[in-house]
C-alpha cells in the first residue's frame, strides 16, 4: 500500500428493504497511486455509482475496508467522514453543485471557509486556481452567467481548493457540449500531469480513453483492471 492514495479490500455493499436484498458490490478490491489518472466505468447499475460514493465519503461499505491516503476510512463517524470529505477529496459533479447566484470567486473560496483558513489566504488560493483552469477574467460572474463548461471549470477549481489527496470527478461532461467536454479532458490532462491523482467514473469509453488506467465494475463485480496508456 506503500504510495498508495486509495487501497480498497473486499468492498461490498448490500442494500436491504424489508426482506429483500440487493448486492450493489460484490467484494471488489483495487489500489490507485499517488499521481495516477484512473476512470471508473460501468453501465447503469453497475454499482459504479455505488464505489463513488464510498470512495468519496458519501456512504459505508457493508464490509471490507477502504484506507484513504494512510486512514482508514469505513468505519468513520458521520462527522469523521465529513473532515476527510472537506481536507482529502475534491469533488467535481456533473450537475456541478454551485451555489447559485453568487460569484465564481466566492464559491471557489467556500471550502476553505468551512476549513477555518483565514480570508485572505481564501482569496489568494481562488484567484489561484481560477485562473490556472482559464477564469480570471470571470472570477466576479454569478453562476447563472457562466456556460456549462465554465461552471465546470469553477467546480474544478473549487475541487482544487483544498488542496486534496484526490479529486473525485463523477461524470464531469455528462452536462456539457462536446467541445467544451474536450477542454474540461484537457484541463484534467494538466492536473495530472502536475501531479494531481484523479478518479473518474464514467460511463462514455471516449471519455474513459483519456485517463491512464480504465476499472470496469459490472453487476458490482469488477471485472477488468487496465493499464491503457503510460503518463
Amino acid at each position: 500500500m506503500k504510495d498508495s492514495i486509495i487501497s480498497i479490500k473486499d468492498i461490498s455493499k448490500i442494500y436491504r428493504v424489508g426482506e429483500v436484498e440487493t448486492t450493489a458490490l460484490d467484494k471488489v478490491s483495487f489500489e490507485i497511486k499517488k499521481g495516477e489518472y484512473v476512470a471508473i466505468m460501468g453501465p447503469s447499475g453497475s454499482g459504479k455509482s455505488t464505489l463513488m460514493h464510498i470512495l468519496g465519503g458519501l456512504d459505508q461499505p457493508t464490509s471490507g475496508t477502504y484506507i484513504l491516503d494512510g486512514q482508514n476510512v469505513e468505519s468513520m463517524s458521520g462527522d469523521q467522514l465529513a473532515d476527510i470529505r472537506n481536507r482529502k477529496i475534491g469533488f467535481i459533479f456533473q450537475a456541478y453543485n454551485l451555489l447559485a447566484r453568487t460569484s465564481s470567486l466566492k464559491n471557489v473560496m467556500l471550502p476553505m471557509r468551512y476549513g477555518d483558513i483565514p480570508i485572505e489566504e481564501c482569496r489568494e488560493r481562488a484567484l489561484k486556481y481560477l485562473k490556472l483552469v482559464g477564469l480570471e477574467n470571470r472570477v466576479n460572474h454569478l453562476t447563472n452567467q457562466l456556460s456549462g463548461g465554465q461552471q465546470q471549470r469553477v467546480a474544478i477549481a473549487r475541487a482544487l481548493s483544498m488542496n486534496p489527496a484526490m479529486l473525485l470527478a463523477d461524470e464531469p461532461t455528462g452536462n456539457i457540449a462536446s467541445a467544451q467536454a474536450d477542454e474540461i479532458m484537457d484541463i484534467f490532462a494538466k492536473l495530472n500531469k502536475d501531479g494531481h491523482t484523479i478518479v473518474m467514473i464514467t460511463h462514455e469509453p471516449d471519455i474513459a480513453s483519456h485517463a491512464h488506467r480504465v476499472i470496469t465494475i459490472k453487476d458490482g463485480k469488477l471485472i477488468s483492471d487496465k493499464i491503457t496508456k503510460r503518463k
